[in-house]
């Protein structure tokens, strides 16, 4: 079974102007946990001292997902995060060669040396510890680089290894996809006789964040990060709600998840990152399950499968049928019937023709509204001239 890592509270704050009050992180964290996260990264305790003690309370607040900090390659950022008491702790440190010369005027070896001191000086300090160590842009580091750190990060005592695509340039079926890059890293760690899981961490900069970390399944990865809403540097990283409805389309185990929170989840973080949620977003967006055309709506009403893949109930939503210049016959008999209202076919028509007209200046009109036109189009005959 995949686990899930949210990344929503560490990476969705690198998210420019975004920052969670220790309150609101805390609530986001319960939700996470009520929807069945396997892992949630609370931040990065070394950052600011408020970041330090949010991921103190939620490791505290006995969840039943793992509470995970992000650190350095570095001993004080894992003594730092062993404070808040955390279980699971991603240590990172770039392996490329334009990294090591450049930035870190280091070698491989000297750099390796201290990604593996670090791992077993936190493994030391806290045996049961998870330890995920990520060679960050790890796709594009050579090859080589990335299995010798990785090697000696397991023999350290490092549990997982997460492929990074930092800068989210993997394209599936294409040169560098991450279907062959898991396959060939894996490949690897069976011929070493090795077994740490294999996560993988997706940026969406050119829109593939969902089916690379799908391509990285398929080929064996283990755990994959999301964050709610893509939250996270530049364009973010694989949006939690699509990857779970696709998640548990392909395999019935990841039912247990309860999908019915991601709404509330989604406008929890979407208020409080001041970041909306696009109207036609999937299975979130107000849009998401929302019929418009006549024909669609002809059809919809009758069968919601005609046009619809997903159940809304899934997600703890329901199919709804928009009024507006698009509009049919159908779709106003579909909210006559929410309304509870029977009119003869004559007066339909001529709520229709209104609709079509509050339509064609931009704007829907909602079930309220419907109840307001249904009223004077009663009160007004046919020959009066209406003027909407």
């Amino acid at each position: 079974m995949i686990q899930v890592l949210d990344s929503t509270l560490r990476e969705g704050e690198q998210t420019p102007g975004v920052y969670f009050d220790g309150h609101i992180k805390l609530a986001i964290a319960e939700l996470l946990d009520e929807i069945g996260i396997d892992i949630i990264e609370a931040g990065h305790p070394m950052v600011t001292p408020e970041i330090f003690e949010a991921v103190r309370q939620i490791t505290n607040h006995n969840l039943k997902a793992k509470i995970g900090a992000h650190s350095r390659s570095l001993e004080a950022d894992i003594d730092l995060a062993l404070e808040c008491g955390v279980d699971f702790l991603g240590i990172f440190y770039c392996v490329s060669d334009e990294r090591l010369n450049h930035v870190f005027k280091k070698d491989l070896n000297n750099a390796i040396d201290q990604i593996a001191r670090v791992i077993a000086y936190a493994k030391a300090m806290k045996p049961e510890l998870t330890i995920r160590y990520t060679p960050e842009d790890t796709v594009r580091s050579k090859f080589e680089n990335v299995v010798e750190a990785s090697v000696a990060a397991i023999e350290a005592g490092a549990d997982i290894i997460s492929v990074a695509d930092t800068t989210g340039f993997m394209i599936p079926r294409s040169e560098h996809n991450m279907y062959d890059f898991i396959s060939r890293l894996r490949e690897i760690f069976d011929k070493k006789d090795l077994s740490p899981k294999i996560a993988v961490h997706c940026h969406n900069d050119r829109g593939l964040a969902v089916a690379n970390a799908l391509d990285a399944v398929h080929a064996g990865a283990e755990i994959v990060d999301v964050s709610v809403l893509g939250l996270g540097e530049r364009a973010g990283i694989t949006d939690m709600a699509q990857l779970l409805i696709i998640l548990q389309s392909e395999n019935l185990e990841h039912s247990l998840w309860n999908l019915n929170k991601l709404p509330e989840l989604y406008q929890i973080v979407s208020k409080y990152s001041k970041v909306p949620i696009p109207a036609h977003y999937p299975l979130v967006g107000k849009n998401a399950f929302t019929h418009c055309a006549g024909v669609h709506t002809h059809a919809a009403v009758k069968d919601p499968t005609h046009y619809q893949s997903i159940n809304p109930s899934i997600v703890g939503r329901e199919m709804n049928v928009s009024l507006d210049h698009m509009s049919g016959i159908s779709s106003v008999q579909w909210a006559l019937e929410k309304l509870e209202v029977e009119i003869d076919i004559n007066l339909l028509e001529r709520i229709l023709a209104i609709i079509k007209s509050i339509g064609q200046k931009g704007r829907t009109v909602d079930l309220e509204e419907l109840h307001h036109i249904i009223e004077w189009c009663k009160k007004h005959p046919a020959t009066e001239k209406l003027y909407i």
